[in-house]
């Protein structure tokens, strides 16, 4: 086995570079670059984007077309145990033997990755407290609801102490108090355990209220990637709420407007655009306005905003994947055929020479 050394915090715990897969006639992705640090990191993407066909490569369970991909600094293709030793992965479908102990279960998970039995048994037990479901360990999974079967599903991957974990929409199928327990034990997982967790979600709110890092897939490309902060940062302008009567507001707008700035409203604040000293410009207004400051700051975007920017939610039919390459134009159609002169019909004469 490589004598492999757990990635620093500057370090890449997951590197993809330049990856290509196709299925049949699809095109899944096509030159994908992204990098995954500690902490974590919310992999986004419409249907079809390439989500599932990423992680099944980053597993090593598919084998790229082209580029490469490492994780822990080792290839999947060639050091798959190695590197699915150290992983832990919770599927998206329950694909979960309903006549089977929970814990039982967790602690098969555990042996398959390696462990001894005993050790397996210990540390299945401790992952089912871990998620919730140490009084339920005993019960067959067959009789647990949605939420608990995603609970399990979450215990088997860390059953084994792994330093990345891959969940493929881990909230699937939960009611809205099952999803906030279920968000913030994988924060917890992230951040307390120190365990990097790549989330897939189609959730833009999941990824925006527990992860530190986004990859945006679009096309079967990275249309975006980094820390959040970064790419909300991508405001333009200031955002700001004024206090005071609405002729005093009027006023202040009126004066920033007449300097050539941009304003719109959004909600309740204003977004302004400028100059460099767009900042000065707002706040002299406001002030020679007699009006107020509630807030005032430099526009950040919303992660649902950056992934409509990049594209990600594009119609289908625009992915550049299906485009088709171009071809000969094609000859006119053939000149409609002459219309015939109108037919003159006269009426018979009835007998009597009546009409």
């Amino acid at each position: 086995m490589p004598d492999v050394e757990t990635p620093t915090s500057e370090a890449a715990v997951i590197e993809v570079s330049g990856v290509a897969k196709r299925w049949g006639s699809t095109q899944a992705l096509a030159g994908a670059h992204c990098q995954v640090g500690p902490g974590v990191t919310g992999l986004l993407g419409a249907n079809g984007a390439g989500k599932t066909t990423l992680l099944g490569m980053i597993l090593g369970l598919h084998r790229p077309d082209a580029g490469h991909i490492r994780v822990f600094g080792l290839d999947p293709n060639t050091a798959g145990p190695e590197i699915r030793a150290r992983v832990g992965y919770s599927p998206e479908h329950h694909l979960l033997p309903p006549d089977v102990k929970a814990v039982d279960f967790v602690r098969h998970v555990a042996e398959v990755h390696g462990l001894p039995h005993r050790e397996a048994t210990t540390r299945a037990s401790d992952a089912l407290w871990q998620v919730g479901l140490g009084e339920e360990r005993s019960r067959p999974m067959g009789t647990m609801s949605t939420g608990q079967r995603q609970r399990i599903k979450l215990a088997q991957a860390l059953a084994h102490d792994p330093k990345l974990v891959v969940l493929d929409e881990p909230t699937d199928g939960l009611d809205p108090v099952q999803r906030d327990a279920m968000l913030e034990l994988i924060h917890r997982i992230g951040h307390e355990f120190a365990i990097t967790v790549l989330l897939s979600s189609h959730l833009l709110e999941e990824v925006e209220r527990i992860c530190d890092a986004a990859v945006i897939l679009n096309g079967g490309a990275v249309a975006a990637a980094g820390p959040l902060d970064v790419l909300r940062g991508g405001g333009e302008g200031l955002s700001v709420e004024l206090d005071g009567t609405p002729e005093a507001v009027h006023a202040a707008l009126t004066a920033i407007h007449a300097t050539g700035a941009e304003i719109r409203v959004e909600g309740k604040r204003y977004v302004v655009t400028g100059d460099d000293r767009i900042f000065a410009t707002v706040r002299d207004a406001v002030a020679d306005a007699g009006a107020g400051i509630r807030r005032l700051g430099r526009r950040t975007i919303s992660l649902e905003e950056v992934f409509m920017g990049v594209g990600a939610a594009n119609d289908p039919t625009a992915d550049p994947r299906n485009a088709v390459p171009p071809s000969l134009p094609l000859p006119p159609p053939p000149a409609p055929p002459p219309s015939r002169p109108a037919e003159t019909r006269t009426s018979p004469t009835a007998p009597g020479g009546r009409s």
